[in-house]
């Protein structure tokens, strides 16, 4: 090698070094401001639930706010693709679910985001799991009458679909037990359930946090669990599973950056992330909604699961018939 030759290797050593050295540096002094995390469902949804008391004890960690931003609307497309146009810098975050990165890839014909590209993996939060509930003057008092009731009424069933996962989880319903139904979309989950209570629509695949409370108070009948185990919250509630053999739905939900943010912010968020997660007061509140916590533990480890959910959703769309629009 020649003395050239050397000396230039000795300068892009010394430049990488400097580059990681104010890497670190970088993330030993983050944050020094306000972080934003971006949700893209409404307030008083599931989702907007887990990241209020995520945030809260994020704040008290970083000492600095962390404040929700509930930007709703196009099944989470609006939300979720202004936090992936944000400054890779750590200081806007996204929490979202199977619905942005996992099945709005399948459900529309151009989306203007890219679930892999356009983001950075921090940490999976846990899975929201779903409940079938049905409006107070249905009939059906357990699964099997309500898919009877339903052959009965080809063509006169409605269901609502304010996300992905109510969407899926009903059009595979109905496609697995050969049921005629109706698709009524909404812009917000909170908005299905109130139609639900007044009985516009007559069922509703809907989160623990939202279903609970009604349930408790007589107001909608739980009548199956998406996911195929039983539920301590729901002792009584059968898995869908028991009268749909095969039926199996869970949402997971995780926080991500902009695409190419600086891997030790990640890492540091992450760990902080995790550590909210492990906190017993977050643990009984979240688990309090329903929330089985799940988290991560590397950003590396939650990149392959969302590359891995990404692919099982898109089969189960694809066996559930649901075209893109």
């Amino acid at each position: 090698m020649t003395l050239k030759m050397k000396n230039l290797h000795r300068v892009f050593a010394a430049l990488l070094a400097s580059a990681m050295s104010c890497s670190f540096s970088w993330a030993q002094n983050f944050p020094e401001k306000t972080i934003t995390l971006v949700v893209p469902f409404a307030a008083g949804s599931g989702t907007d639930a887990v990241a209020r008391q995520v945030a809260q004890k994020l704040s008290e960690r970083l000492k600095q706010p962390v404040v929700v931003d509930n930007r709703a609307g196009a099944n989470a497309q609006i939300g979720t693709e202004y936090a992936g146009k944000a400054a890779a810098d750590g200081y806007t975050l996204l929490m979202t679910t199977a619905t942005s990165h996992s099945a709005n890839p399948f459900m529309y014909k151009s989306l203007r985001y890219d679930p892999i590209k356009d983001f950075t993996p921090i940490a999976r939060v846990g899975i929201m799991p779903f409940v079938m509930v049905v409006k107070p003057s249905m009939p059906a008092r357990n699964m099997t009458e309500f898919v009877a009731y339903a052959k009965q009424n080809p063509g006169k069933i409605s269901f609502a679909s304010p996300n992905g996962t109510s969407l899926l989880a009903s059009e595979a319903l109905g496609k697995m037990a050969q049921l005629d139904l109706i698709n009524v979309s909404y812009k917000s989950a909170p908005q299905a359930m109130t139609d639900l209570l007044a009985g516009h629509i007559d069922f509703y695949v809907v989160d623990f946090s939202l279903a609970l409370p009604q349930i408790r108070a007589g107001k909608v009948r739980a009548l199956g669990l998406a996911n195929n185990r039983n539920s301590q919250l729901l002792p009584d509630v059968p898995p869908l599973a028991q009268t749909i053999p095969g039926f199996n739905l869970h949402a997971w939900n995780g926080i991500f950056g902009p695409a190419n943010m600086p891997k030790p912010i990640a890492d540091k968020l992450a760990a902080e992330i995790q550590a909210v997660l492990a906190d017993p007061e977050t643990q009984a509140k979240l688990n309090g909604i329903g929330f089985d916590l799940l988290p991560s533990r590397s950003t590396d480890e939650f990149k392959a699961y969302v590359a891995d959910q990404l692919q099982e959703w898109g089969q189960m769309i694809k066996l559930a018939r649901i075209q893109p629009e």
